[in-house]
Formats: structure tokens, C-alpha cells, sequence
């Protein structure tokens, strides 16, 4: 662990791996197959033509890319200069626009506190030691009456049986070691730290995978992957 909040091997890990970010038959599929979900959820809770969006935790720059397209102004971190470089090079190809940054979700709080419409921030919080200084950092991130999403994995004992033995190792739709059971946050212990920040739930829905149609779709089932709508209150 260095002095921001990040676990190194998680940032080589990933970096290793940048170069097949965007191949959507490669190791990283299963984010190209649930991205129109995520911004299938975001789209019902809030307009993002013309918004100010924070996306923390880019990676490649799947979700920024989506959201700039659908007319965000986007702003999107990670600490992976490699996947950085990825994401930029793929947006000189597709021809969107996002701002890149090498930076911590911390950093960039204390630079803009209350200045994006929107902040997103998929698939991150388990991959960090405290998850709630991240947590914190989005809810500064947000103007009064912005709107704050999360995705993570939910410590339950189906998630471990079908996001580690089944999706890592039986089917390989994930590298394996992408992630550690104990690091998964049940929905109660994230609504907990965003109450105590003044962010409020607006949705919550689950995202499961039907292995006999290949197909991922959004629901009630919040045990395994579940998505996370939060709204910071007015001043």
C-alpha cells in the first residue's frame, strides 16, 4: 500500500492487462456485456447531455466513453497510467471526447469539491483498502442535488460462488484473482457510509447472468453484482 489509497498489486494487475481492455471478446468481456446496463440504470435516474461528469476508476475508459457519448462532459480518473494510455488512444479512435487524469478520487476532490452533476464510480470500491475514504471523496466530487453511482460486488455467499468459483474459474469469464471475497461490501454497509455523507438512496438493483442465454440483465437479485443510485442532498 503507498500513501494514496490504492492496493499496488491491484494497479499492476490491471495494468498488466491494459492492452485487451477493449478487445469484447477478450479476458475483460463481461464489462463490454454489462456497460449498457450501467448506463441503462444511470439514464433512469438522471440526464446527462450537457452534465458535468466525474467517472472514478476509468480503467480503460468503457463507461467514460459511453457517457461521453451520450453527451456528458467527462472527466475520468485512474491510477493506472497504462489503462490511461489505453483509454486515450481508444478515444482518438472512436473520435469521443473525455478528459483522462492520473490522479486519486481523494485528490480530485480536494481540486473541484461540489462541481459535478454526475459521478459514477463502477466496479472500484472492492479493489481499494478503504472504500469508504472513495466513498467519501464521490460524495464530495457532487454538487448539492447531484447524483452519485455505485457498482460493487456484495459480500454474500452467492457472490462467491458465482462472481469467484463460477465466473474466474468454471467459466473464465474473468481472469483469475480479478477478486478477493473478503473486499465485497453488502449493500447495508454502503447505504450506511452514504447516509452519514448526506447522500441518499434513490434506486438499487442487481445485475445477474444467465448462463444458458450468455445474457446479463438488471433485477431485484442484489447478491451477487448490484448498481447503486445515490442523490446528495440540496444546501
Amino acid at each position: 500500500m503507498t500513501s494514496e489509497n490504492v492496493h499496488r498489486h491491484e494497479i499492476d494487475k490491471f495494468g498488466a492487462q491494459a492492452q485487451r481492455w477493449w478487445d469484447v471478446d477478450g479476458e475483460f468481456k463481461t464489462l463490454h456485456a454489462v456497460n449498457p446496463l450501467r448506463m441503462q440504470f444511470i439514464r433512469s435516474q438522471v440526464e446527462l447531455d450537457n452534465r458535468r461528469i466525474a467517472d472514478i476508476g476509468c480503467g480503460g475508459g468503457i463507461l467514460s466513453e459511453a457517457l461521453a457519448a451520450a453527451g456528458g462532459q467527462v472527466t475520468a480518473i485512474d491510477l493506472s497510467a497504462e489503462l490511461l494510455d489505453v483509454a486515450e488512444l481508444h478515444g482518438l479512435e472512436s473520435g469521443i471526447a473525455v478528459e483522462y487524469r492520473k490522479i486519486s478520487a481523494e485528490a480530485l476532490a480536494a481540486e473541484h469539491p461540489g462541481e459535478y452533476d454526475v459521478v459514477t464510480c463502477m466496479e472500484m470500491l472492492e479493489h481499494v483498502p478503504d472504500p469508504q475514504s472513495v466513498v467519501r471523496a464521490c460524495a464530495t466530487l457532487a454538487k448539492p442535488g447531484g447524483t452519485v453511482f455505485f457498482s460493487t460486488l456484495n459480500r454474500h455467499p452467492k457472490a462467491f460462488m458465482l462472481a469467484i468459483v463460477a465466473a474466474e474459474h468454471l467459466l473464465q469469464m474473468i481472469p483469475k484473482g480479478t477478486h478477493d471475497y473478503r473486499s465485497f461490501i453488502r449493500p447495508s454497509e454502503l447505504c450506511g457510509w452514504t447516509r452519514r455523507l448526506g447522500l441518499d438512496l434513490l434506486a438499487i438493483e442487481g445485475v445477474s447472468y444467465h448462463p444458458f442465454t450468455g445474457q446479463f440483465t438488471l433485477g431485484r437479485d442484489v447478491d451477487v453484482n448490484y448498481l447503486a443510485a445515490f442523490r446528495r442532498a440540496a444546501d
